[in-house]
């Protein structure tokens, strides 16, 4: 089998409801599709979900590689060579991530096509569905209750709250928050690297009976040190986000048990195959695993999903980044159903459409 073909379109995306996180406000999302077309006829689809402040791209850096590094490369390789083409590709993609991740879902998308199997079942097949956290931004603490009333009717079970900015009205927020959607929804914390580590222990501290679930990247990325502050002094997982771009964050903050648990994105390791690397140094340390995302189409979240299934230490997912996403042409490529998340058990990542017109 060959690669002949490399198409690739950017698409802008508005969201249905702008919302703030500890250091910008969102309203809008830019991805890149790509298809690999081969000989046999079978096509493999990716998409990049770049970000200037979490992966260091932009769209039109995306493009630039899509045109100079991937394309040129990619035609006349074989496809099911995953290991290989990673391998020969990462050195020039090592600002470019997300495009990596690209290039990467098409690739296991092809191979399970190939295979007339889920991605999900190549990988392992460790569970068949999982549940996934649905976000709130930051908001008005009775706009933040309603959002969070809402979502457990619409059969979430687990709310991931985003803060950071103000530590007494996060606690004030959490606190509220559990009174009001009761006692058996999980409840996560995400401060963004909002806080110092006093802070973050006095916020540990003082939603104790809130019962969270983890607090998640609650220092600056590039202060491990103050990240293993905070793990050792509360009493709640700590959970590093930003601080995991790829395997060699991983094994730091292994060898220096300065986390409880990572979040793994494949938008910012640069897709499967490296991800499953950083889960087993996450696995080898006893450290549990969540998959998040981005804001990306459902085609990113069904790679997400299917890393997730496979592996028995991935306990959590944070899987909603194309829920509020409008005109997604690749919805449908993930199933969700009171608040858990499942595949489509089509082949490969589960997509194939003519929707994308890349020509």
């Amino acid at each position: 089998m060959k690669i002949i073909d490399f198409e690739y379109l950017p698409i802008t995306m508005k969201l249905k409801e702008p919302y703030i996180i500890a250091y910008e406000s969102i309203d809008k999302t830019s991805n890149m599709f790509c298809r690999l077309i081969t000989n046999e006829n079978i096509i493999g689809f990716g998409v990049a979900a770049p970000d200037l402040e979490v992966t260091g791209e932009s769209i039109d850096t995306v493009s630039n590689v899509c045109k100079t590094v991937i394309d040129p490369y990619l035609r006349g390789k074989d496809p099911l060579r995953i290991a290989k083409i990673i391998y020969e590709l990462r050195p020039h993609l090592q600002k470019h991530p997300s495009a990596l991740a690209m290039i990467d879902m098409a690739l296991y998308d092809i191979l399970g096509k190939k295979s007339n199997l889920p991605v999900y079942k190549l990988l392992g097949g460790f569970r068949t569905k999982i549940a996934t956290s649905i976000t709130v931004g930051i908001l008005p603490l009775e706009e933040t209750i309603n959002r969070c009333k809402a979502f457990v009717l619409d059969g979430f079970r687990v709310i991931k709250i985003k803060g950071g900015l103000n530590v007494e009205g996060d606690i004030e927020k959490i606190l509220k928050i559990r009174e009001a959607v009761g006692k058996n929804i999980a409840l996560r914390f995400d401060a963004n690297q909002g806080y110092n580590v006093e802070q973050s222990r006095r916020f540990v501290e003082e939603t104790y009976k809130a019962r969270l679930e983890l607090i998640e990247q609650p220092t600056p990325r590039l202060e491990l040190d103050l990240l293993g502050k905070v793990t050792n002094s509360v009493s709640i997982p700590v959970m590093a986000d930003e601080s995991l771009m790829n395997l060699r964050d991983a094994f730091r903050l292994a060898r220096k048990e300065l986390v409880d648990t990572i979040n793994i994105k494949l938008m910012k390791v640069g897709g499967i195959y490296e991800a499953l690397h950083i889960n087993s140094v996450a696995k080898a340390a006893n450290l549990e695993a969540m998959i998040g995302c981005m804001d990306e189409a459902a085609l990113g979240i069904a790679a997400g999903l299917h890393f997730a299934l496979a592996r028995p230490n991935v306990e959590y997912a944070d899987l909603d980044g194309h829920l509020d996403l409008i005109d997604d042409p690749t919805a449908g490529a993930v199933i969700i159903k009171n608040g858990y998340l499942c595949t489509t058990e089509k082949p490969g990542l589960g997509f194939d459409t003519e929707v994308i017109k890349f020509r």
